[in-house]
């Protein structure tokens, strides 16, 4: 009797937890149909990168990786439309010159910091004095040199130039703006590892050696972003990004070698992304420093002793164009008339001897593993043939930066380098390159100073044009470089992924979209 008492109760409540189930069950099933539908919109973007960000301080390097980090972390002052280039407004929504030498930015008033500040004018201010202040050494200072000062007035700024600034709203464009207050608080160390923006995601972790991952900001002020936020890892091997795209554990791949575009296509879930950037690979000279590329008969015999052409079509499968300076025709100031160097052995073995190097010379080649090793390794092989022996001293990227930055000019004898201003302008490239007393630069010229200086102090296009003619010709004769070739960057992708790549490989999150 008893066991009936407890067994009735029992069966009633198993079948109303059966009812329960089974209604739970439905709404399980519609719960997961809903949740299928917007699975690859939450679904983070996991990206490959080549090398580890060297900082993801935006005052400091531009190198490719942390760019494609930072760059979504805060916003510009001024913005470029991804398709025309236009110069668009960002954190400044409008702008206007007061005079040939005075520029008022009215910035937006609904921007807020991750940290819940508000963005204002004194921050504006305070990040481009940041720059131009040369004990923070920022290798950005030659792009914003023409300011004198920056001043904020309710919530305008008033930026004045040494001279009318035909290039101030280009560079302006890569104008990060960071919090002043936080950054004061923390210093700039530990800003570094714990970036504070106002852009479309923000900083989560970053675990050295392995990843840096963001998360959407869904208050963006322009709007909330369609990713859920992204995962870059640091993948230094080709052949393991490949395979990770493949396999589905990332969803895009950068420093994509031309030699795994056809593996990449072949697979029916990935796709090939590319597109002809401004960016030019070259090779720099130490023309400062002790090394016997003093010489400038030593730097044309090098110019010579490089197969270029063999480059381009054996190694980059055409995705590299052809260039005759250290710039690309996507930048003004880019001069046709230049010949350039082309691969001429005999002769760049004729240069060697008149330059007291009859029985060849030895030079040490200082790169890092964030550049095609093969395109390293063909320069090696060629210069060899001439009688140009090359010892390669390959380090992190962050040691190679911090190496031919320093300014006793200690680094070997040539480096390679793959450079972008996303300016669209010969300012932007050759001044911090090959400017005297640039950061970047181990070469000095006053006849070629004089030359950029002037171009960058006149709004007239044709005394600009003929300026860069001349400081072109001057590095044509010295050869403290040598322009390579014009770069195609190449991305994996899922096809599942929609993104457009620009000219100015910005790599903006806030721009892809999965595609349902």
């Amino acid at each position: 009797m008893k066991r009936n008492m407890f067994w009735r109760p029992v069966f009633v409540i198993s079948c109303l937890a059966l009812a329960i189930a089974i209604s739970g069950c439905s709404v399980a099933n519609k719960k997961a149909a809903e949740e299928s539908t917007t699975a690859t919109e939450s679904h983070k973007l996991v990206v490959d990168l080549g090398t580890e960000p060297s900082t993801l301080d935006p005052g400091l390097q531009y190198n490719t990786d942390s760019y494609a980090v930072y760059r979504n972390i805060f916003d510009s002052l001024l913005t470029r439309d991804p398709k025309t280039l236009e110069i668009k407004p960002g954190v400044a929504e409008s702008w206007k010159a007061d005079s040939p030498t005075s520029w008022t930015f009215k910035i937006r008033e609904n921007i807020v910091f991750h940290n819940g500040e508000k963005l204002t004018a004194e921050d504006v201010v305070f990040s481009i004095e940041r720059i131009l202040n040369k004990d923070f050494r920022s290798p950005q200072l030659a792009n914003f040199s023409m300011i004198t000062s920056a001043k904020a007035s309710g919530n305008s700024v008033v930026i004045l130039t040494k001279e009318p600034s035909p290039t101030l709203l280009t560079q302006l464009v890569n104008l990060s703006i960071v919090p002043m207050k936080y950054v004061k608080e923390k210093g700039d160390e530990q800003f570094n590892l714990q970036p504070v923006g106002s852009g479309a995601y923000k900083f989560t972790e970053w675990t050295k050696g392995i990843r840096v991952s963001l998360t959407a900001n869904d208050t963006y002020w322009g709007g909330k972003p369609n990713l859920a936020g992204a995962e870059f890892r640091f993948v230094p091997t080709p052949a393991s990004r490949v395979a990770d795209l493949q396999s589905g554990k990332a969803d895009v791949i950068l420093a994509v070698s031309p030699d795994d575009v056809e593996t990449i296509k072949a697979n029916a879930d990935s796709q090939v992304l590319s597109t002809l950037t401004e960016r030019v690979a070259y090779l720099g000279f130490n023309v400062l420093g002790d090394s016997p590329t003093k010489s400038s008969k030593v730097n044309q015999a090098i110019a010579y002793g490089i197969n270029y052409d063999a480059m381009i079509s054996s190694l980059l499968h055409g995705y590299g164009e052809s260039v005759t300076q250290v710039l690309t025709p996507f930048s003004f100031g880019y001069d046709k008339s230049i010949k350039g160097y082309k691969y001429d052995p005999e002769k760049s073995k004729a240069l060697l001897k008149e330059a007291g190097y009859p029985d060849g010379v030895t030079l040490v080649f200082d790169t890092s593993p964030a550049y095609d090793q093969r395109i390293v390794q063909s320069i090696q092989g060629d210069l060899e043939k001439v009688g140009i022996k090359i010892t390669i001293a390959s380090t992190d990227q962050a040691t190679y930066l911090k190496k031919v930055q320093d300014p006793a000019h200690k680094w070997g004898s040539i480096r390679f380098g793959i450079w972008s201003c996303s300016c669209m302008d010969a300012d932007g490239t050759i001044y911090p390159l090959f400017r005297t007393g640039t950061i970047w630069n181990s070469y000095s010229n006053p006849v070629f100073d004089q030359a950029v200086d002037a171009a960058r102090a006149t709004t007239n296009v044709d005394e600009r044009t003929a300026l860069y003619k001349k400081a072109l010709e001057v590095l044509n004769e010295d050869v403290p470089g040598i322009g390579l070739y014009q770069t195609k960057a190449i991305y994996g992708a899922s096809k599942k992924l929609q993104w457009q790549p620009d000219a100015q490989e910005s790599f903006l999150l806030k721009d892809m979209k999965w595609i349902k």
